[in-house]
């Protein structure tokens, strides 16, 4: 039975093609019980709703984990309190463990805070949101709402072929796609590069270019969300801080395309 202070109404728009199918592998860490179990209850009954499957870890310590992460436990969402009392490891140093010690850049962290200080603080780590104590139903239903469009959006899959074989990699994963020397180079999340031939402006038009990815030069296709800097002439990725350049003749469109997209995904 769901607490008393749970309103149980979820937003009308919320909204999941194929909920049976996906699961969600979730953890809430935050050294308040009552934070923890609150969440808990709130996520239960959302993902009840929306007849998603689902498994809900709860963690009191950031120690424990980043311990569980490193030992190959996965999850698709995390809510992250930021301060733990008595605790050497904050939710930013977390947060700054999943994406640069486990260069996992997949995995959607959505922080927890009663101070609204340490938001600044967060940009290198590209939290899904930032949500303010105490929680709320309508708060974490549109929290869940937005996890959602974007795990629906990037459900798809890039393919490509090396000889006979055909591989396929989650869109979601790609960096950006190199051309060099008659061939393609895909660039992972995961720090991998895969080889192949093609010809970068088909792969764009036939597979990339619905999923927010721009192509920003005769030799480079990248993918919005793993843009940390953007400047007139040239922008920086995520990974490694790879800088690369955009041609003289597409900067006033790719500033216009960039604006586009950042506009579409506040709505």
């Amino acid at each position: 039975m769901l607490n008393s202070y749970i309103i149980r109404i979820i937003p009308a728009n919320i909204r999941i093609q194929g909920g049976d199918s996906m699961n969600l592998f979730v953890a809430i860490c935050d050294d308040e019980k009552e934070i923890s179990w609150k969440l808990e209850d709130i996520l239960i009954d959302i993902f009840d709703q929306l007849k998603i499957k689902y498994e809900i870890d709860v963690y009191s310590t950031g120690e424990e984990v980043c311990q569980k992460i490193a030992n190959g436990k996965h999850y698709d969402l995390m809510f992250l309190d930021i301060e733990f009392a008595h605790h050497a490891i904050n939710g930013i140093e977390v947060g700054r463990f999943i994406r640069e010690q486990q260069n996992n850049h997949a995995m959607s962290i959505v922080y927890i805070s009663g101070h609204m200080k340490f938001a600044m603080q967060l940009f290198d780590i590209r939290p899904l949101q930032f949500l303010i104590k105490p929680l709320d139903y309508e708060k974490v239903g549109s929290t869940i709402e937005t996890y959602l469009k974007l795990a629906n959006y990037w459900s798809e899959s890039f393919t490509y072929k090396i000889g006979h074989d055909f591989f396929k990699v989650k869109i979601k994963d790609i960096i950006y796609l190199e051309s060099f020397d008659r061939k393609l180079i895909l660039h992972l999340s995961n720090g991998q590069q895969k080889e192949f031939y093609g010809t970068l402006k088909k792969v764009y038009q036939e597979q990339l270019a619905k999923f927010d990815f721009l192509f920003i030069h005769a030799n480079y296709v990248v993918n919005y969300d793993c843009i940390t800097i953007m400047r007139y002439d040239e922008l920086t990725l995520t990974v490694s801080n790879t800088t690369l350049p955009i041609s003289q003749g597409k900067r006033k469109e790719i500033r216009a395309i960039y604006i586009s997209i950042m506009e579409k995904r506040r709505k």
